[in-house]
């Protein structure tokens, strides 16, 4: 399989300006307004919000530039081999026009770390733009230092970062919602349309389809995001192995730790 070009492109800069919007936005407008950037409460959201900021900044980096992995071209699965009772070569990958990669199996938990923070990036800063309009009323003029400028400027900060959270909230949420529900099932987008179809054609012939490679929830997770859980939410994978051989609920006898995307 010949890799797609990876890097900067439009979707990858969008993203990083929406990042770099939404940044600085929740920091020097809704944290600034409510608790002021000099007090005690004001500094501490606003470390944290930076420290989510370079998590997403960091995690989608890994995303956009690290090869997904592919199957070497002169490999066979030894189809004589009793211990491997599943034999498959997937030589397709799921490509994702906003990070100009496919997300394979090399990527793939740094992609799902990225959504989480993401997701909690965008929950986040909305909460502090409700709060901050509810509680200290910042789209309106508080003094009359500020002149009208100054309250058309914050009324639109206010309106899009409304409107670029909410989209993002929901679209982000159901992103990871979807990806969970895969994860716990130690699928791929592509194994789930497989799945549906594979399920079709064992009831259509009076048999119970079952996914090869799930061996559990807790265990599919692991295998995915790494036996330590408090590693989870790193976006490194030294835990993935070659890809060449995974766990299966057939197999009589665990065999090395190496996760599917």
């Amino acid at each position: 399989m010949k890799r797609k070009g990876v890097g900067f492109s439009l979707p990858v800069a969008v993203v990083m300006m929406v990042i770099g919007f939404v940044y600085f936005s929740t920091v020097f407008t809704f944290i600034d307004r409510w608790f002021s950037l000099t007090s005690s409460p004001g500094i501490a959201n606003a470390a944290a919000f930076t420290a989510l900021a370079l998590m997403c900044v960091y995690s989608y980096s890994i995303a956009v530039f690290r090869d997904p992995g592919r199957v070497p071209p002169s490999y066979m699965p030894d189809v004589e081999d009793q211990e491997s009772p599943v034999h498959e070569i997937k030589r397709k990958d799921h490509h994702c026009i906003w990070i100009n990669n496919c997300v394979g199996h090399t990527n793939y938990k740094v992609f799902f770390v990225f959504v989480v923070y993401a997701v909690t990036a965008c929950v986040y800063s909305l909460v502090h733009l409700l709060t901050s309009v509810l509680l200290v009323g910042s789209l309106t003029v508080e003094s009359q230092d500020e002149d009208e400028e100054m309250g058309s400027y914050l009324r639109t900060i206010y309106v899009l970062s409304a409107f670029v959270l909410i989209s993002l909230s929901i679209a982000l949420g159901v992103l990871l919602v979807w990806h969970i529900y895969l994860s716990l099932q130690n699928k791929t987008t592509i194994e789930y349309h497989e799945g549906v179809r594979a399920m079709w054609l064992a009831e259509k012939g009076g048999q119970v389809y079952k996914h090869p490679y799930d061996i559990g929830p807790y265990e599919n997770l692991t295998l995915i995001l790494g036996p330590n859980v408090l590693s989870w939410l790193c976006p490194t994978s030294r835990h993935i192995g070659s890809g060449l051989r995974f766990r299966t609920a057939f197999d009589s006898v665990p065999v090395s730790s190496e996760s599917k995307p």
